[in-house]
């Protein structure tokens, strides 16, 4: 009698999912061969869906779709060149008057074809992603951009739960980051075995980046006809509407969970990690949402990548950095055992570890965790003559060393640096076991369900066997740590073994590797002024200073930032008005007056950006030689509608020193002398009166709107200080947030996250924050006026039934769209951080003087 088999996770290592023989039901797919001229299979649900009652294999394209249809698919079969890159076709209208997305690859000598219905959404796939990816373009710290990507992808596609997760060596995976629908617990911190994400889906991960699980209760539909499909079964491996294992599905109802997305990380070409979503109702994704996915996942890969170099090469510089700075300590000190024994910590700052020790001329010297001096001549014994002078380790030294007396409880990883080819000297690094200080991420008392297969697929349930599989084992050495091992010990040994005739030789390989670190920067830095120069359009001044050159460069970026920024926000330019505003007030400080006087102007996209160039530089000089660089100094900006209806705009600064005209001119004369000449086709005039710079800029009307000819005179506020340290405790502060714009909800969450205030709760309608309000009573709001088809004035009339304070934003530049009656604070939209955190300060400052 054949003993039982276990089902599993591991099943999935033997399961073939590339070939399920079924689709997902939420939409369907015909095959066809190479050129597109009679289909081969479909799914069961093809004619239905496509109301194509009379389909069968052996049909021709033309038969089904008609002759215009068929063109524009095979069309797209001549483009699918890369099966995991799909021709892509939007709405395409087919015959049965409905509207579909449509995905088309070649595989395996045929052509696939998946039609998914047209969702009544307004995404943009590349609009989506690009705005995504602006998100994170510019973010220089890996820890950072794991947070900022899963509330990201929380935002834009609306799952309950966003997870990031990593995989380690040994296939093997951690939650290191997680955004959630409030109520959840977490999964932050949870490792999972390898069996729960098997090899075969891992291959698959590789090739097809995305996939989509719209309803885990694993529906399927049958590929036809059954006969052709058992003999020869479709390779599904780059169709996104593939049905998954059985298994895997049993796993996340298990969880509770409904639906689910992952988006491949790859790094280098190996699988690195997902992004994996989980919503806890059925969930179909739209095609535009999974290519905006898919380009944003591909982007973070690459940016990924790039931060681990950067750290890895880091990290090493650090290390070179640290042995030079040894090498010339150890070229003067005498005794270089001493100098060895006294620099252990140095040493252990170099590589990560929970101790180290050093076994040097038959003297044991430790510090951290490490085993005792017996227990060190074991090691010596054990392993001594097996290494034959070779950097050796491992993380399970139970296994490895079964004659050791070390306790794994005490010590479980080591990696021994051997100091000569002959003598038994060693330098060690000593790791404890992994699951030590590990707990459950979740609610302890949180129970699963068990499905059909058994109670081993919960999530409890994995860790606790993931815990069982590295019990007795420490943190893998990774490669980078035995290449920081290996530039150690050729140092180390070379010390030791030729102190005084090496030192004179390692100068030397120093001195080769400085030159081509200072090749290798110089030509980095050669890249880098190349895209600074694309973005200025000028050459640099070779007699400005380097700091100098630095600050005014990385102004003019910022400005440039600020202009596209706006631009971003608003689709087309920015008021005039906020762009002198945020230039300004960095400099508004003390006895110092800035006067704003005009009316509301609009600038389009070119003069937004080069006014904002124009208007750092005469912001920049005035803080440094004019108006604004003394103590009582002032500066007033004028502007109006002129008879052309172009805009004429007055600087005027005084209370400076005394003005002369400069002897050389510089980039920013230059540029604020010429750039509205040349690319507005406008005028400036700059007057270096005695008194005070006077300057005069006339934009053409081509590039102008007057919103209104009411002029309005406004002092420019002080910027706060982030860093104050009066900022109020934002901690257990409740916020309610109404924002119908995803992406603006995310960066508001953030700015609100970096300034303490964690607890906000989101709701995209009125209707939703209603919702909220029944079990919600928050300490205050921000109600943004106008959302898409109606306004938050009915969440405004509740809180105020309820005595809660708020505040609106909005994208108007006055009061219009707010009743008269309602006396309440008005942010104006983007949102400014330093603004948006003063704001809610005071807001709570005033709710607790009235309490």
């Amino acid at each position: 009698m054949r003993e039982a088999q276990t089902v599993d996770l591991t099943n999935c290592d033997r399961e073939p999912i590339q070939i399920p023989g079924s689709i997902q039901a939420h939409g369907c797919l015909i095959a066809c061969d190479h050129a597109g001229a009679e289909v081969r299979r479909f799914s069961a649900n093809a004619p239905e869906m496509l109301s194509i009652p009379g389909l069968t294999a052996g049909a021709r394209l033309e038969e089904i779709f008609g002759r215009e249809l068929a063109h524009t698919l095979r069309n797209a079969i001549a483009t699918a060149g890369d099966p995991a890159r799909p021709a892509l076709r939007h709405g395409m209208d087919l015959p049965c008057g409905n509207r579909f997305d449509v995905a088309v690859h070649v595989h395996d000598a045929g052509a696939i074809m998946e039609f998914e219905p047209v969702t009544a959404t307004n995404d943009q796939p590349l609009e989506v992603a690009r705005m995504l990816i602006s998100r994170i373009r510019n973010i220089r710290n890996v820890e950072q951009l794991l947070e900022r990507s899963s509330r990201l992808i929380h935002a834009l596609l609306g799952y309950d739960r966003v997870m990031i997760y990593r995989f380690e060596e040994d296939g093997s995976g951690q939650v290191i980051s997680e955004h959630k629908r409030r109520d959840l617990e977490s999964f932050k911190g949870q490792y999972f075995p390898a069996s729960d994400i098997p090899k075969q889906a891992r291959i698959l991960y590789l090739k097809n980046t995305i996939r989509v699980i719209s309803d885990a209760r694993d529906v399927r539909v049958a590929i036809l006809p059954e006969q052709e499909e058992r003999d020869h079964p479709l390779d599904l491996s780059f169709a996104h509407l593939r049905s998954v294992s059985s298994v895997h599905c049993e796993y996340l109802r298990n969880m509770g969970v409904a639906a689910s997305m992952s988006i491949s990380i790859v790094v280098d070409g190996d699988l690195w990690g997902l992004i994996a979503c989980h919503h806890y109702s059925p969930k179909t994704l739209s095609m535009p949402q999974r290519i905006a996915a898919e380009t944003f996942g591909e982007f973070f890969s690459l940016h990924l990548a790039a931060l681990l170099q950067k750290q890895v090469v880091e990290k090493n510089r650090e290390v070179r950095v640290a042995l030079d700075r040894f090498l010339q300590v150890a070229s003067h000190h005498a005794d270089i055992r001493d100098l060895l024994r006294t620099s252990l910590g140095e040493f252990g700052e170099m590589l990560a570890c929970d101790g180290m020790g050093l076994w040097l001329g038959g003297v044991w010297t430790s510090t951290g965790a490490a085993p005792s001096a017996e227990q060190a001549v074991e090691l010596v014994e054990l392993r001594g003559e097996a290494s034959a002078g070779r950097t050796w380790w491992t993380d399970q030294i139970s296994a490895d060393l079964p004659g050791s007396t070390i306790s794994p409880a005490d010590i479980c990883g080591v990696l021994a640096i051997p100091l000569s080819q002959r003598s038994r000297d060693y330098l060690y690094f000593f790791r404890r076991e992994l699951v030590q200080t590990l707990n459950w991420a979740g609610n302890p008392q949180k129970s699963y369900e068990s499905g059909p297969l058994g109670d081993r697929l919960t999530p409890r349930k994995s860790f606790a066997i993931w815990k069982e599989a590295v019990h007795n084992r420490a943190q893998p050495w990774s490669e980078a740590d035995r290449e920081v091992a290996e530039v150690i010990r050729g140092v180390l040994v070379e010390i030791v073994l030729h102190h005084n005739e090496l030192m004179a030789d390692e100068r030397g390989k120093a001195d080769v590797r400085q030159r081509m670190l200072n090749e290798e920067l110089n030509h980095r830095v050669k890249n880098i002024l190349s895209v600074i120069k694309s973005l200025i359009g000028r050459p640099v001044d070779t007699q400005q200073g380097l700091d100098t050159y630095i600050a005014s460069l990385k102004g003019r970026v910022q400005a440039l930032s600020l202009a596209h920024d706006q631009i971003v926000r608003s689709g087309d330019g920015g008021f005039l008005r906020d762009l002198l505003q945020a230039e300004l007030q960095p400099y508004q400080a003390g006895d110092r007056q800035i006067l704003l006087q005009g009316p509301s102007v609009w600038l389009d996209t070119r003069s937004f950006s080069v006014m904002a160039l124009v208007l750092h530089e005469m912001a920049t000089n005035a803080a440094k030689y004019g108006g604004l660089s003394l103590s009582g100094g002032n500066l007033s900006v004028r502007w109006q509608k002129g008879e052309a209806g172009e805009c004429e705009i007055w600087w005027s600064e005084n209370g400076g020193p005394t003005v002369t005209a400069p002897v050389q001119t510089g980039f920013g004369s230059v540029l604020i002398g010429r750039s509205i000449a040349y690319e507005l086709g406008g005028n400036s005039r700059i007057d270096y009166a005695p008194t005070g710079l006077q300057g005069y800029f006339c934009i053409p009307s081509k590039h102008v709107q007057a919103e209104s000819d009411n002029e309005e005179a406004q002092s420019v506020e002080a910027a706060a200080d982030g860093h104050d340290q009066g900022q109020p405790d934002f901690s257990e502060v409740e916020l309610l947030l109404v924002e119908d714009q995803m992406l603006i909800a995310a960066d508001v969450e953030m700015i609100l996250a970096e300034h303490g205030l964690q607890k906000v709760t989101t709701a995209p309608s009125a209707a939703e924050a209603l919702r909220r309000l029944e079990k919600l009573t928050p300490h205050l709001a921000i109600l943004d006026v106008n959302l898409g088809s109606g306004t938050s004035l009915p969440v405004a009339q509740e809180l105020l039934r309820r005595n809660i304070p708020f505040i609106f934003a909005t994208g108007y530049s006055d009061r219009s769209t707010i009743p008269e009656h309602l006396d309440v604070p008005v942010l104006r939209k983007p949102y400014e951080s330093s603004v948006l955190i003063r704001a809610i300060g005071r807001v709570l400052a005033g709710r607790q003087g009235n309490a």
